[in-house]
């Protein structure tokens, strides 16, 4: 399986892609990405979008909200790579959008935190 690195606009690696699962720099899943590059948390919350430069980035607000998506099998944790290549040059960002690995990180965490999962009776 081959593992991507995400970075932040600032050129940090934020998070790590063995497609469609996101991790974190733990190697715990926080996400998995759509056929359209739509990124979800592991809740299948709509967290934003892949860009080509390898950043997620929504728009600061959404005019409709995206369905939430049944999220596929729990994958196994993954081996962090030692070595993750320099970040390519990024464009700046417009205040509409939002760089979600620099700025609301929270948005992919693991499945046992999260302020968006349902309440245990």
């Amino acid at each position: 399986m081959r593992v991507v690195p995400l970075y932040t606009s600032r050129g940090d690696a934020g998070a790590f892609l063995a497609y469609p699962y996101l991790y974190n720099s733990g190697g715990e899943w926080t996400g998995f990405i759509t056929a359209g590059r739509e990124v979800y948390s592991v809740l299948g919350h709509y967290v934003g979008y892949l860009t080509e430069e390898r950043r997620i980035l929504r728009e600061r607000t959404l005019h409709a909200p995206k369905p939430r998506l049944e999220p596929p099998p729990e994958p196994p944790s993954i081996k962090i790579p030692s070595t993750i290549p320099l970040a390519p040059l990024m464009s700046e960002l417009t205040y509409s959008t939002v760089d979600v690995l620099l700025e609301e990180p929270e948005r992919l965490h693991t499945l046992d935190v999260g302020e968006l999962r349902d309440d245990m009776d």
